[in-house]
């Protein structure tokens, strides 16, 4: 069995710290994480299992609010390094959307249901009072929203809040 993350989902809105969730197993009983996307990082290791292959539950919350992230999609891996060359094997790997970059002070997200007659404009005036607001939530919803224009009833968007 590979190492599997469950949390976060793939596309998840995450704040800071970053859980990260799974069943997992590496040498010696460690494992290690990793939030990037491109420009900078945050890593850090943890204990999961009894020993080299046995499996474990792990969660671990991942604190990256230092790191100057220039992008709000991150990725997130765990991986085991290598006895044998220490080089990253069993990679699993999670892209997901970073709250803090879309809106100052994220706290989480509230879901909105489209309804007939709904725009982004309409929704962001709702959630922020302004509809100049509209790429919040475009960029909080990358797979369901290509065009801002074209929005579907029934659609559950979120929308990233800040304090």
């Amino acid at each position: 069995m590979p190492n599997f993350i469950q949390q976060p989902k793939p596309f998840d809105l995450v704040g800071d710290p970053v859980l990260i969730a799974g069943i997992g197993q590496g040498f010696e009983a460690t494992l290690n994480w990793r939030v990037h996307e491109g420009h900078d990082e945050r890593t850090g290791f943890f204990n999961v299992g009894g020993g080299t292959g046995e499996h474990g539950q792990f969660q671990v919350q991942a604190a990256i609010g230092n790191a100057a992230f220039q992008l709000d999609r991150l990725f997130v891996e765990v991986f085991e390094e290598s006895a044998q060359d220490g080089s990253e094997i069993n990679k699993v790997i999670v892209p997901v959307i970073y709250g803090p970059r879309i809106v100052p002070n994220y706290i989480g997200f509230r879901r909105h249901v489209v309804r007939a007659g709904d725009t982004l404009s309409k929704i962001a005036q709702e959630h922020y009072g302004s509809s100049a607001q509209v790429q919040r939530i475009v960029r909080a919803n990358p797979l369901l929203i290509s065009d801002p224009n074209l929005i579907f009833p029934g659609q559950e968007l979120k929308v990233p809040i800040g304090a």
